[in-house]
């Protein structure tokens, strides 16, 4: 059989994924944080897009005129010299009559002239904001509101100004100066010492003394090198640094491992002495520098907003303020493409024409599927909202999917990042998506974040003489209806941060031993 060349036809589907449908999956798992950055970048570049201002409602005419009058009078009554109470069609008495007013509200300084005062004893006018301020004589213009706020020292400041106190040495200033460059937020020094001598082509034994220096200013323990070196200066400041408190810092994990009867044969202290000694540990501050505020706090932007109604349904909206509006210029593209000289500036012009109307319509669509995704979210979790975590529903994504008609992959990009303000609080929008746990009565499963929940609940109520283990963890479940393995309690509880039984009864007894303060 010969084989010849053919010209065959076929029609298939295929899905194309263009760089617009790229940019608007992009767009959908963006926070609004994120969101405001990509349309500020876009309104710089795109000559026919503009931010969408807030429209004033208009005035009705007659606030308006009656608003023109009182201008009218305003300047009028400005203009003159004095203001004669009777007679002439401009005298203040008039115009009261007129625009029906009193001008002894809108003008309080206008009273009888007192004595008249030589400047030395003319007071100033505390009311008056631009007389008084710095870059504010003979300006006119209000004073600068910043300039009368507080400045905040940083940590770095702080230990500056009390280094020039402390050291007179030009060398010793400068490594001191390097030294408190190299002071983190929690007031720590993190890099070895020997490699900052290296650097700065000092000896390691004047290094380690300017070090010693500034271990001595405020706040105490600042320049600590680990938190065992902290607690040690600060102990050191109050003078309880003895050799059972040393050899207590020394084994700061046995603290943490709450193995009281190693602490006690290492100290060489009493289970009373040891308490003491514990609650003094305890009170005092792990973290000197954060006192100054030198972390980043970020603030979380709720995206969508749940109220209850009048009539006790839930209502479901959008914020306003992570909603990016912006609007295309149609009426410039019109002027500026009827101008253009060569078919290069009427491609441009054409392209962010076209960019513009995309983006537009992907903000409205971004927001319906937001909006959408949400409303389906407080159907399924209304239990959540009305009685709390011990209520929340087992929920996956393909829940979500199926009952608004979207692909689960959608659903999964519009949770990324979003976050929704209900009573209870604000929650990321994949907080409400849980792992279903099976009922040990064959009755409707229960989230894995409730279960989370009522397992610190029976741990935060349990008392010393009673601390529960795993295995009655697991059995008090069983009772209420979940089945649920040891396993699986065990994670759960180290994913709340709960220690272990044996470490909890320890933590219990020392609590209790410990004297009232």
């Amino acid at each position: 059989m010969a084989l010849t060349p053919k010209l065959l036809l076929r029609q298939s589907q295929s899905l194309v994924m263009t760089p617009q449908l790229m940019q608007a999956i992009k767009l959908l798992q963006l926070s609004s944080l994120d969101l405001a950055t990509y349309v500020e970048n876009e309104l710089e570049q795109n000559p026919l897009l503009e931010r969408q201002e807030e429209r004033v409602e208009d005035v009705p005419d007659e606030a308006q005129a009656q608003e023109r009058r009182l201008e009218e009078a305003f300047e009028g009554a400005k203009s003159s010299d004095d203001w004669a109470e009777d007679g002439g069609a401009g005298s203040r008495s008039e115009i009261e009559q007129r625009l029906d007013t009193d001008f002894g509200n809108v003008f309080p300084d206008d009273a009888p002239q007192e004595a008249a005062r030589t400047p030395a004893e003319t007071p100033p006018d505390v009311g008056d904001w631009s007389s008084i301020g710095p870059g504010s004589a003979g300006s006119g213009e209000g004073a600068d509101l910043e300039a009368y706020v507080a400045d905040r020292p940083t940590l770095a400041d702080h230990l500056e100004r009390q280094l020039v106190l402390a050291v007179s040495s030009t060398v010793e200033r400068a490594i001191g100066l390097h030294l408190i460059d190299l002071v983190d937020e929690a007031g720590y020094i993190r890099e070895p010492i020997e490699s900052i001598a290296e650097r700065l082509g000092a000896s390691l034994e004047a290094v380690e003394d300017v070090l010693r220096v500034i271990q001595t200013f405020e706040p105490s323990g600042v320049g600590a090198r680990t938190l065992a070196e902290c607690l040690a200066i600060q102990l050191r400041e109050r003078d309880r640094y003895d050799p059972a408190m040393q050899a207590l810092v020394e084994n700061l994990e046995l603290v943490a491992r709450r193995d009281f009867a190693a602490l006690r044969r290492l100290c060489g202290v009493d289970e009373e002495d040891l308490a003491d000694m514990l609650a003094e540990l305890k009170r005092l501050e792990p973290k000197p520098g954060r006192g100054f505020g030198g972390e980043v706090v970020l603030s979380v932007s709720p995206d969508v907003l749940v109220r209850l109604g009048q009539d006790g349904a839930w209502l479901v909206e959008l914020v306003a303020d992570s909603l990016p509006r912006v609007l295309v210029n149609q009426a410039y593209y019109a002027k500026v493409v009827r101008v253009a000289k060569d078919e290069g500036e009427k491609t441009f012009l054409t392209e962010c024409l076209q960019t513009a109307n995309w983006l537009t319509r992907s903000l409205e669509q971004r927001a319906r599927t937001i909006l959408k995704v949400a409303t389906e979210i407080v159907r399924q979790q209304d239990g959540f909202l009305v009685h709390g975590v011990a209520h929340l529903r087992p929920l996956n994504l393909r829940t979500i999917a199926d009952a608004i008609g979207m692909h689960e992959s959608t659903v999964s990009r519009v949770t990324a990042n979003k976050y929704m303000a209900t009573p209870r609080g604000v929650f990321e929008l994949k907080y409400f998506f849980t792992a279903s746990i099976a009922s040990a009565d064959g009755g409707d499963a229960h989230s894995a974040e409730a279960v989370r929940h009522r397992i610190r609940t029976m741990i935060d109520a349990e008392s010393p003489d009673d601390v529960l283990s795993d295995d009655t963890i697991v059995k008090r479940l069983h009772d209420g209806g979940v089945e649920i393995a040891r396993r699986t309690v065990a994670k759960y509880r180290e994913s709340l941060r709960i220690p272990s039984s044996v470490q909890r009864r320890r933590e219990k007894t020392s609590a209790r031993n410990v004297p009232a303060q």
